[in-house]
Parts: structure tokens; C-alpha cells; sequence
């Protein structure tokens, strides 16, 4: 019988192409609202977290994407009020296009500018929301203190104590600032006015009367920093040697310095002479050589392609 055909994959090398002609196919982008859940997921676990830094980024790629979304630019003004960067968080309040009265009177609260603060203080108990008045309280007290109102900030921090929670964070800090407070105010009242009426009474009018000290360095101070100040280099600093650092058996000043060029290989250092070598220095005889009568001998032999006369082991008898 004849051998069977063997039929041919047709179908397999015509579907296969070349490695070269193959493209990978673009991955399309995820819908605009899925990367966006995405990205407020990441925003929570940061802030979460306290992982500030993090969330203001995740911040600024929410809002590549959504310029006006008003949850992304408020965590970020919240964000940038925590990590201390008011400069830029009154900045972003510009382009929020909201009033954030108080926001920013706490920004210009930590940038030193009181006089302004203030003024946005007094907008906020006269229009703001009674969130806002709470927080504008705690402010006011706390310029209250930097200003050296103490019984004005006593004053608000025991109204607000009145209406805290005691479970809340808010009752903790005010504990904490309250006897601030009134410690200062005790001093003013109390313990200043007992110790000036214990002086004695030519003292306690010559204080009463006196104008407020200046503050300045006296001039013992003042004399040495100006002649370091003129003169830098008479001044000589002695450091003290490091008896960690001395070799054992090496004495400070008496023992003789160590070699300067210690770390230069000796072929390199100056104190190096290159020996010359030995000639004729017997170390025995060479092969070849001869000594005394038995050089004639020898040579005699070699000439003759090293045979001699006589008898020799294994010759033949003549």
C-alpha cells in the first residue's frame, strides 16, 4: 500500500505571525470617577493615618483631575494648617472663593500678625456658625495670653469649660491651658504685690517709680566679643592632646617624632640606597668547574667527547 499523505496545519501557520508584526494593545484609562474613588480611598488612610505630607499630594492629583472639587480643597487647606505652611494655606484661600474667616485668622494667628486676626474674630462672633464661634473663643483666648490678657483668657477658657464635654478632646485641652492662665493672673495679683510689700519701703518707691528696665549686655560681656570680633586671629585656642590617641611608651614633647615618611614604601623614601650585588661570593662549585690540578684533567676529558684511557667500567680489554 502506499505511504499515507501527511496533511499539513494550514489553518496553525497561516493564523501565526511574525514577533515583529505583533503591537501590544494600549490599556485604556480607567473612568474619571473610578480613579477618583481610587485616589479619595488613598486620601483617607493618609489622613487616617497622619501621614500628612502623603495626603496632600494624594490632594494635588485629585485635583488635576477635579480643579473645583470642594472636599479635596478643603482637606488640603486642613492639611497645610497641620504641617504649618499658613503662607500657602492663605494662598489656597484666595482661590478657594469662600470666606474661611476662621482659617485664616488662625494662619495670621501663627504668622504674628494679631491686629488682623483679631479683626476676623469679631466678623466671625457676628456672622459665623456656632461651630465657628466655638473655635473663634478658643482663638481669642489664646491672644488673650500671648497679648498678657490673663484674666480676659481666663475668663473664656472657664466659659467654655462650662460647655465641653468631659469625654471630649476639647475639655482635656482647655484643662491644660486654663491653669496657664491663672497662674499668670495669681502672679500679677498676689504673689508680685506680697514680695514688693515685704521690701522695705525706700526700695518698693524706687521700683514703683522707676522706669522699665532696657535690656542690654552689660559690658564685661560685650568687651570680649568685640576683641573677637577685631581681632580673630591673637585669639589662640590650646587643644588639650588626647591621651586615647598616644601610643603606649610615647611621652608627649620628649619621646623623638615618628618619621614622616612612614606610609611611603621604602624604594620610595629618601633614606633608601639600592644594594649592589655580590660577585664571586663562593657558594660552591659550579657545574664545569675546576679547581687547582684537576682543571687540566677535567679539560683534557671534555675534549675528548668525555672518555679516557684505561679500563672503565663496561670497556673493552685491548
Amino acid at each position: 500500500m502506499p505511504p499515507k499523505p501527511v496533511p499539513t496545519k494550514a489553518s496553525q501557520t497561516s493564523s501565526k505571525t511574525p514577533s515583529r508584526q505583533r503591537r501590544p494593545q494600549k490599556q485604556q484609562p480607567a473612568p474619571l470617577a473610578d480613579r477618583l474613588k481610587r485616589l479619595f480611598t488613598s486620601l483617607c488612610a493618609q489622613v487616617d493615618g497622619g501621614h500628612f505630607t502623603n495626603a496632600i499630594r494624594t490632594c494635588n492629583k485629585i485635583l488635576r483631575l477635579d480643579p473645583g472639587d470642594r472636599d479635596a480643597l478643603r482637606t488640603k487647606l486642613f492639611l497645610l494648617l497641620q504641617t504649618e505652611q499658613y503662607d500657602t494655606a492663605l494662598t489656597l484661600i484666595a482661590e478657594i472663593n469662600e470666606q474661611c474667616l476662621f482659617e485664616r485668622s488662625y494662619a495670621l494667628y501663627r504668622l504674628q500678625r494679631e491686629e488682623d486676626s483679631v479683626q476676623l474674630l469679631k466678623e466671625i462672633k457676628s456672622i459665623g456658625k456656632e461651630a465657628e464661634q466655638r473655635g473663634a473663643m478658643h482663638l481669642e483666648a489664646q491672644l488673650s495670653y500671648r497679648q498678657g490678657s490673663y484674666q480676659s483668657s481666663l475668663d473664656i477658657y472657664n466659659e467654655l469649660l462650662e460647655t465641653a464635654d468631659p469625654s471630649s478632646d476639647e475639655h482635656a485641652d482647655i484643662l491644660t491651658n486654663l491653669p496657664a492662665s491663672q497662674s499668670h493672673q495669681d502672679f500679677i495679683t498676689t504673689t508680685f504685690m506680697q514680695a514688693m510689700s515685704q521690701l522695705p519701703s525706700s526700695i518698693a518707691s524706687t521700683l514703683e517709680s522707676a522706669p522699665p528696665p532696657v535690656l542690654s549686655q552689660p559690658a564685661s560681656i560685650l568687651a570680649p566679643v568685640e576683641e573677637l570680633t577685631k581681632k580673630p586671629e591673637a585669639v589662640e585656642f590650646q587643644k588639650k592632646l588626647r591621651t586615647k590617641r598616644v601610643p603606649k611608651g610615647i611621652i608627649p614633647g620628649v619621646s623623638p617624632p615618628p618619621d614622616p615618611e612612614r606610609w611611603l614604601k621604602k624604594s620610595e623614601r629618601t633614606s633608601y640606597t639600592q644594594g649592589k650585588k655580590r660577585r664571586g661570593a663562593g657558594g660552591g662549585a659550579t657545574q664545569g668547574a675546576a679547581v687547582g690540578a684537576e682543571s687540566g684533567t677535567v679539560s683534557a676529558a671534555a675534549s675528548h667527547g668525555g672518555k679516557t684511557g684505561g679500563k672503565g667500567k663496561g670497556g673493552k680489554k685491548k
